[in-house]
């Protein structure tokens, strides 16, 4: 299957998961479906084949991760690309998974989570800032360390 429908495809199976976590993220379906870990896994598969296939075929030459050129060259590679952008997709829905779990056990109301969530979606690292800014001010410490 070409990279491009690939690509397509993965973005597009997201979609689903992330709508449960917005608009149900206690529900009997998002429970079974997202915080499962099944979603990962699956989308690990595509993670694993495009690394391999990467690797064994070479990717493109001078590519590495060694260097920002050779990391250039490396995504010039439909392949490899898909690999990394399947990378970002597991990860960060892997933490939205975890930012609804965290603040349902917070205490959290889940309206104060939208938009943290929503931004996890588009740009992971500045949706959980956000949200760990809102659990500090909320727990009114700064900490991931559970309380025992």
């Amino acid at each position: 299957m070409p990279a491009d429908t690939v690509y397509n495809l993965i973005n597009a199976s997201v979609l689903p998961f992330w709508l449960l976590l917005l608009v149900a993220p206690h529900s009997r379906v998002t429970n079974l479906a997202v915080h499962s870990g099944l979603v990962p896994i699956l989308l690990g598969a595509v993670y694993v084949f495009y690394l391999l296939t990467s690797i064994i075929g070479g990717g493109a030459e001078g590519a590495s991760m060694n260097s920002l050129q050779g990391l250039l060259i490396a995504f010039s590679d439909p392949d490899t690309l898909v690999g990394a952008w399947s990378h970002y997709l597991i990860f960060d829905l892997f933490v939205g998974a975890w930012l609804v779990r965290d603040a349902k056990r917070q205490n959290i109301h889940h309206l104060a989570i939208v938009i943290p969530l929503t931004l996890t979606l588009m740009a992971g690292p500045l949706g959980l800032a956000l949200y760990l800014a809102i659990r500090g001010i909320w727990r009114r410490r700064f900490t991931l360390i559970e309380a025992g």
